[in-house]
């Protein structure tokens, strides 16, 4: 073992998120934390883009659950609200259906249901429904989402049998919603989240519909300067903490012996020895890549091939000349949503009619553009690299396609005269710029096949002294999951180690104070 003043060290292959919130609550209770980064920056899929003086979130944009960023800043004795300020949304988001918008109101439930009914009459009451309804299922959900499924015998646990009769796993996220709501449009408008899972919502467990009861529960929030800013605080308290976090520094391989890890061998020939390995980066991409051939016998490369991989997205990251009359968050359907979704999933093609969304935070944050300008985010899904589409011959003329979409939007009808910065990126570049498996932007698919139990295990079976945090891994993509991901797995760390030592890891004096 690697102990310095009774500390044992831990090292992080991949500074995203979950990566990053694992190694701040290892630094923060006592450990050596060393994080190992091949970019020259932090956060991975929710890194920061740069293009002048624009700054976009490259992923995430949706900020939900506070409660739970607070939670992990709380644990080792910091506040999440002395690095990030945050501006609650209200309305949500602004839905497009045509002619047709629907703002669902932050966590005033019953404005909603007002809306509702008025724009989708006879459906007021299905909304208050779904709340009474879901709001029981998130509670006994909730539970299997904190702790790990390493075994058979997770399923025989009391919150299982608790959580059963409200899973819904055998329906779907549309079938489910289908009960509350008359109006297909106003299914689309709670459905639409299954594609934070990369998945149809027509496909998709109808345990999630617990999504969109979290937007509405929790709200959504802004942190001031972008999400990536959530990840640069971490990163923030792991170096106050005394870790280190090595950008710019890639992993060649996970070193092992007798079945468990020993360190990492760095690209440049380094080798970095420590008690435990924790693995952050795309898992697929780790397990056929980090690992010598024939090491691993159940993630082989032919094994994962076999998996089901979410769908992926196509982004284009503008900088405006002028204001912008969109809200924060805004998604515009079309005409037929279902076909759309399956033209993605189903029939692997790109969409004549894609939905889009477009993320204008300039509109509350000052600081992501100059003065008077605006920086733009747009995402359409897409088919992920199964597809047989050539990203380097038809990249240019999707681009051009996507902003003749955003065109026919009154308030960016004269875009491409406004555009001083542009960056488009396509499902190659994230496989090929981001090690993203398949280009799948939201990580192994979410069927019953590749939940729980049957998801890649926080505790990794294949190898001792190996734990995964991430979307890859339990309970799934997703911030929020991400982030429980990490506290699952360090809890089993620091139990491992508890039980190999029998004692408890000393907690510098530090710990509980406030931000130094």
């Amino acid at each position: 073992m690697t102990e310095d003043q009774g500390r044992r060290k831990a090292v992080v292959v991949g500074a995203g998120p979950g990566g990053l919130a694992a190694a701040m609550l290892l630094a923060g209770q006592g450990y050596e934390v060393q994080v190992y980064e091949k970019q020259p920056f932090i956060g991975g899929r929710s890194s920061r883009v740069e293009l002048g003086d624009y700054r976009f979130d490259r992923g995430a944009t949706f900020l939900m659950m506070p409660e739970l960023l607070e939670e992990l800043f709380e644990q080792v004795g910091r506040s999440v609200h002395d690095y990030v300020q945050m501006k609650e949304l209200d309305p949500l988001y602004s839905l497009h259906f045509g002619d047709k918008v629907f703002s669902p109101s932050s966590k005033d439930h019953e404005r909603t249901a007002e809306m509702i009914e008025e724009l989708f009459p006879g459906n007021g009451e299905g909304y208050r429904r779904f709340l009474r309804d879901e709001k029981v299922k998130f509670e006994r959900v909730m539970p299997l989402l904190r702790r790990p499924f390493g075994k058979l015998g997770d399923y025989m646990r009391r919150d299982v049998f608790r959580a059963l009769p409200k899973l819904h796993a055998n329906d779907t996220v549309y079938g489910r919603l289908s009960k509350y709501f008359t109006d297909e449009r106003l299914r689309w408008a709670f459905t639409f989240q299954a594609k934070y899972l990369g998945m149809s919502a027509w496909e998709c467990p109808g345990t999630f519909t617990i999504l969109s009861y979290i937007e509405h529960r929790y709200g959504l929030l802004h942190p001031v300067g972008g999400i990536n800013r959530v990840f640069e605080a971490m990163a923030d308290v792991v170096r106050e903490y005394g870790g280190q976090i090595h950008t710019g520094s890639p992993v060649r391989q996970v070193l092992t012996r007798n079945g468990r890890a020993e360190g990492l061998e760095l690209a440049n020939g380094e080798k970095v020895y420590a008690d435990h390995v924790v693995i952050n980066a795309d898992f697929t991409s780790a397990v056929t890549s980090l690992f010598k051939p024939g090491t691993l016998r159940k993630y082989t490369p032919e094994a994962m091939q076999k998996k089901k991989y979410s769908c992926s997205t196509t982004m284009l990251y503008l900088g405006v000349d002028g204001s912008i009359d969109l809200p924060h968050h805004s998604i515009h359907f079309p005409a037929d949503y279902r076909l759309n979704v399956d033209e993605i999933t189903k029939y692997k093609r790109l969409s004549d009619d894609p939905s889009i969304y477009i993320h204008n935070p300039s509109v509350i944050d000052p600081t992501l553009a100059p003065p008077g300008k605006s920086a733009l985010y747009v995402l359409m899904p897409t088919p992920n690299l199964d597809a047989d589409i050539d990203w380097e011959r038809e990249g240019e003329a999707v681009k051009e396609k996507l902003l003749s979409r955003l065109e026919q939007l009154p308030a960016l009808h004269d875009l491409r005269s406004r555009i001083e910065q542009s960056m488009f990126y396509s499902p190659l570049d994230w496989e090929r710029d981001l090690n993203v498996h398949k280009g799948a932007t939201f990580n192994l698919a979410h069927n019953l096949g590749q939940m729980m139990y049957l998801r890649p295990h926080n505790q990794f079976e294949e190898m001792k002294g190996v734990w995964l945090v991430g979307g890859g891994t339990h309970p799934g993509s997703g911030l929020p999951t991400i982030f429980e991901s990490a506290r699952i797995s360090v809890q089993l760390l620091q139990e491992e180690d508890q039980r190999l030592t029998n004692r408890r890891i000393p907690v510098p004096q530090t710990a509980g104070a406030g931000r130094p």
